[in-house]
This record gives structure tokens, sequence and C-alpha cells, in this order.
């Protein structure tokens, strides 16, 4: 899956998830470029910094008509804090579906007339929030619902100049996780409850966005490709008594 000369830009690209999908696709020869606000705190290995903010339109288009070229884009940049829905106002929550939904849209646009001359393809990083209930973030669990159809929508109407697929994200162990699961403690035990047994790494989803990427994924498009280390136990398992349940969850 070498990616030699080839142009990625990775939106939300400096640490977390974004930094690890960097480094695979630098890893495979790729031109890298990572977008954010703000830049990293420690450099990316050959990869080069470009200072952007997704949700405005007009430095988004810019920023892409200043490219000389672009075979692969990563619409990773997103996210949400904990938010029930009761304690903000819709425009607040409005705000999470701007940067997870209509950002990724606004910059596929603007990228569109540099991937169809390439005949690239984007990744789309979405979520398990967009297939099942997300108390404390549905504005983004919506969002990233919406994100996916998004994609399957793109590919249908790009074809066959460019290929769009989505990796569907569970949890990830960043820099950040304790401030979603806590102290070492409640990482390991979060992990459990992940059938291989550990959270992911960063560069497990770039991994797979490398993948998508390269001629190896060369007939994939429309695709949601799940990276959840195999999902999460039905609840019910744990809570039922029968000698069926028992024997599951022990198994």
């Amino acid at each position: 899956m070498e990616l030699n000369g080839r142009v990625v830009v990775v939106t939300g690209g400096t640490r977390g998830v974004g930094a690890g999908i960097a480094r695979r696709f630098t890893e495979a020869g790729a031109e890298v470029v990572v977008c954010a606000r703000r830049p990293p705190d420690v450099p990316l290995p050959k990869a080069e910094f470009a200072a952007l903010d997704v949700r405005d339109g007009d430095a988004v288009r810019h920023f892409f008509a200043e490219l000389p070229r672009l075979d692969v884009l990563v619409n990773n940049a997103g996210g949400a804090p904990y938010r029930r829905l009761t304690e903000a106002d819709a425009e607040r929550h409005a705000r999470v579906v701007e940067l997870n939904l209509l950002a990724p849209l606004t910059v596929s646009l603007a990228a569109y007339e540099h991937l169809r001359r390439s005949r690239g393809s984007i990744v789309m990083i979405g979520s398990v929030s967009g297939g099942r209930p997300s108390p404390g973030t549905a504005a983004y669990g919506a969002a990233k619902a919406g994100l996916e159809n998004l994609a399957r929508s793109m590919a249908v109407e790009w074809a066959p100049d460019i290929r769009v697929n989505t990796l569907v994200v569970g949890m990830v162990r960043t820099e950040q996780s304790h401030l979603h699961y806590g102290d070492d403690d409640g990482l390991a035990a979060v992990a459990r409850t992940v059938p291989l047994g550990r959270l992911a790494d960063p560069s497990d989803v770039g991994a797979a966005a490398v993948f998508l990427a390269s001629d190896a994924a060369a007939y994939i498009s429309g695709a949601s490709l799940l990276v959840h280390g195999g999902g999460e136990r039905p609840a019910f398992l744990d809570a039922a008594t029968s000698n069926a349940a028992t024997t599951n969850r022990e198994g």
C-alpha cells in the first residue's frame, strides 16, 4: 500500500487520531499536509502544517485553490464536548453539526476539482456514535450519521473519478482519553468492554485510512469500514440470568 509521491491533506491532523493518520500516510511515502487552527505542540515528522479553520468556507476554498495537486483528502477534523441536550441551546448544538458535517462537505467541495483530475479519494472519519444512541453527544452522533450518508451519496455522484469511503471509528486512546474515560483504571475498565481487549491506537485508524486511499482499495467506494475492535458487548448479556447468557458471558 505504497503512496509514494501522492499528496494527502488531513484536516485536524495535528494531534490524536488525526496525527496518527498523518504519520501512517508519511510512512507510506505520501506528501502530507495537516490542517488545523493551531500548529501541533510537537511537529509531525515529514508533514507540512497549514493553519486552517475548516468552518471558514472562504479560507477553505482559498487553501485548496493554492494547492498544486491533491490525491487524497482525509476529513478528520471534528469532535464535541460532553453536553446533554437540555444543557445548551439549539444554536450551540448546531455548531457541533457545523464542524462534524457541514465542514467536511465544504472541504470536499473545495477539493473536488483536484481530486477529479487525479482520480483521487476521500476518507471520511466517522464514528460508532453515528449508528447508536449517543447521550451527552447527541448532536455529534447525528452529525456523524449524516456524514456517513453524505459519503455514500458522494461516492455515487462523483464516480468514477473520485472514490469516497468512511471509517466508522470506535474508542481510541489519545492524549485526551482521560477526559472521556478517567484515569488508568478507568481506561482499563473501558478497554475490557471491547472484544479485542483494548482501545484503538491512532495508528490503527491511520492504517485503515491508508488502505482505503491506496490502490489495494481501488474497487471500494461508498463503503463504511468499522474500526472498533469488534464493537460493543450487548448489555443484556450481562444482565440476563439464563444459562445460555451465563455461558456466553463466561466464554
